[in-house]
């Protein structure tokens, strides 16, 4: 028996229909899904009927939760599908998963995790400099980054190429890096 079929385990609890747990479970994952799906809805509305519809999909799945080796991975893929298909039903397009429907996609702003590792305005710098990154780059570069979503799992959820994921990393590290590069430089000459 594993530590996940464990009686006491949470998830095992659920598995068995337990909605106490299924309430804890949710409280775990509410904020961190709602996030998400704010950065690409930024609707309220629309974002809670999201991630009550992705926490429908897991109770509905409850008998294989005890499977999902990357708890995250897996509800941000649940969330990601359900943002694209509410951005597709809205439009009056067929329901498919595509990267090319995100219009919008804001980043949280970045914090340090050591105030001496950039100042205040250091940090509104990147964020300044993030926001400007394109949508669907913006996306991959805080799945990759942010949210340290292995390359190939970004891809498979993204129903991307590696080579894609790769690109859109790959430009807005080097975009991000030209424009903090020459922001400082700027600063210097005056």
């Amino acid at each position: 028996m594993t530590a996940i079929e464990k009686p006491g385990n949470l998830l095992h609890r659920i598995s068995q229909g337990d909605e106490r747990a299924f309430d804890q479970f949710m409280g775990q994952w509410t904020s961190k899904l709602y996030h998400y799906a704010m950065t690409m809805l930024r609707s309220k509305e629309s974002v809670e009927e999201v991630v009550s519809d992705v926490f429908l999909q897991v109770w509905k799945s409850r008998e294989k939760l005890a499977e999902v080796e990357y708890m995250g991975q897996w509800l941000r893929t649940i969330t990601y599908c359900k943002v694209v298909n509410k951005l597709r039903y809205e439009s009056g397009k067929p329901t498919f998963v595509s990267l090319d429907d995100i219009d919008t996609f804001v980043i949280p702003p970045v914090e340090a995790p050591d105030e001496s590792i950039l100042s205040h305005e250091q940090q509104e710098e990147v964020n300044k400099a993030l926001e400007t990154l394109p949508p669907k780059c913006k996306h991959v570069f805080f799945l990759a980054k942010i949210e340290r979503m292995p390359y190939k799992q970004i891809a498979t959820m993204l129903n991307i190429s590696l080579s894609t994921v790769n690109y859109h990393v790959g430009y807005a590290m080097e975009y991000l890096r030209n424009r903090l590069i020459h922001k400082t430089d700027n600063e210097q000459q005056q």
